[in-house]
């Protein structure tokens, strides 16, 4: 990952996008990580709300339409990409944790083995409305493309919320 040496300018919350979590930002030049590359995010340790490793990003999937980031596709399991299972995470399901340069997820570990996922050869058809407020709905989060950006109330009384791991989502 292409990480400044300094920390970045502040930015407002758009309430849609991934947090921002870690060392000031109140001050720097240069890029990361309010604005970064794509590329440089590939191979990011993905973790869980409880502090385990649960994958690594593999794709940042754009609504080209929109102009907004939709999911961030994390690979999980597998060797050398043979046998690894792909989940496509909302983007505001999603902190990126500045000081150990890494993604945490909203779920404990626990419940991200039981999220829906596919294969690297049957990709989901991710502009379907019924897919993606299905995928929103068990990471609780509202659509992206809704204009509400709170989360959804959280059903399943064994999911460990963000908070309690010391993130705030």
């Amino acid at each position: 990952m292409a990480w400044s040496q300094t920390p970045s300018r502040s930015a407002a919350p758009s309430g849609n996008g991934a947090r921002i979590v870690g060392r000031d930002r109140s001050a720097s030049e240069g890029p990361g990580p309010d604005v970064m590359a794509a590329s440089t995010l590939d191979g990011d340790r993905v973790l869980s709300s409880d502090g385990d490793e649960v994958g690594k990003v593999k794709e940042i999937m754009l609504d080209v339409k929109a102009g907004r980031i939709a999911y961030m596709v994390m690979s999980s399991g597998g060797f050398l990409g043979i046998g690894e299972k792909l989940f496509a995470v909302p983007w505001n399901a999603l902190a990126l944790d500045v000081d150990r340069k890494c993604f945490v997820i909203a779920l404990n570990a626990e419940r991200m083995r039981d999220a829906p996922g596919f294969d690297k050869e049957h990709w989901p058809s991710m502009a379907d409305p019924a897919w993606s407020g299905s995928v929103h709905q068990y990471y609780g989060r509202k659509p992206y493309w809704s204009d509400d950006t709170t989360s959804l109330p959280l059903e399943d009384p064994g999911r460990e919320p963000p908070e309690a791991a010391g993130v705030k989502l």
